[in-house]
């Protein structure tokens, strides 16, 4: 068997299901790869769905979900040392380890073995950026992207200002500083892509995002507010992060938060199949199962791939 199985979909798709069904069978541990998912007590705005890890009874053990606290930036870098931490810890167990989840520039980090230095702020450019536009923002990080022949920041990671201004403050260090080799090992890896029916998506996104409203998505954020978390702050996480604080604090009505954040979440799956088309056109084979077949028709599919 490979050292990895890799388990990706866009968001709604039942990635997780399958991976939780799948290391039941194999006794395996999953790997989380979704950037949001990492921060404590911000649970049903990223969907951690934790019941998912229970499999007949058994607790399918996970790592990489909440780890940091909320209001921190969390970022790739620091999931590449996370990650290989979890890898080697499950792999020196000899069990198989799933990385399952939607972030593709996450996956692809862990997968290629980008070699990633931490990158420190930049004041004076982020003064030099303050005031514009998502456009002009935009415009500069793709003009960077392209000298640098980068393909790690793209429109699913810089939703906001603040995520735009940090992706231009990471490429700008690239471009200036020489990146220092480290050793990041080379993953074996079968990758499985959750094939989920445009329609069948849109459907599956709308009856979430009321399921989550209704589980007490809005007392999520109120909650994280009263901790002390600035709005700025939770805004920086886009999505419902976004979306709910924004008609929390009065900036949106209850009708303008739900059709914003609707249309949102479906760019947004949108954008993540873009990224996966992406790394296939980058050389990754992805194996791709349709979301809608029964449980055991698309173990049955995996395991005749292994």
């Amino acid at each position: 068997m490979k050292n990895m199985i890799t388990i990706l979909g866009p968001t709604a798709s039942g990635k997780t299901a399958l991976a939780s069904a799948l290391a039941a069978k194999l006794d395996a541990e999953i790997i989380s790869a979704d950037s949001r998912q990492v921060y404590r007590n911000m649970d049903i705005g990223t969907g951690k769905d934790l019941e998912d890890y229970v499999v007949d009874g058994k607790q399918i053990p996970y790592h990489l979900i909440d780890i940091v606290e909320p209001g921190t930036k969390y970022n790739v870098f620091e999931y590449q040392r996370d990650f290989l931490d979890a890898y080697e810890n499950i792999r020196s167990r000899n069990v198989t380890p799933v990385l399952c989840g939607g972030t593709g520039l996450y996956i692809e980090a862990v997968l290629k073995g980008y070699r990633l230095i931490p990158v420190p702020e930049n004041m004076e450019l982020r003064a030099s950026l303050e005031g514009k536009s998502m456009k002009e923002l935009t415009d500069i990080l793709v003009a960077l992207k392209e000298e640098n022949g980068s393909v790690m920041h793209n429109t699913t990671d810089v939703d906001t200002a603040k995520r735009a201004i940090r992706a231009i403050e990471i490429e700008t260090y690239y471009k200036h500083t020489p990146v220092v080799e480290r050793e990041f090992p080379k993953i074996d890896t079968i990758i499985i892509g959750v094939d989920i029916d445009r329609e069948e998506r849109r459907k599956k996104i709308s009856r979430r995002l009321r399921q989550r409203l209704d589980a007490g998505m809005i007392e999520e954020v109120k909650g994280l507010l009263d901790k002390g978390i600035p709005a700025e702050d939770l805004i920086y996480y886009g999505l419902e992060y976004k979306y709910v604080t924004e008609y929390v604090v009065g900036k949106l009505s209850y009708d303008e938060m739900y059709r914003s954040l609707e249309i949102a979440i479906h760019q947004f799956a949108k954008r993540q199949m873009t990224w996966f088309r992406g790394m296939e056109r980058r050389g990754f084979k992805i194996n791709w199962v349709n979301a809608m077949l029964p449980m055991e028709k698309k173990i049955e599919y995996i395991e005749n791939l292994l």
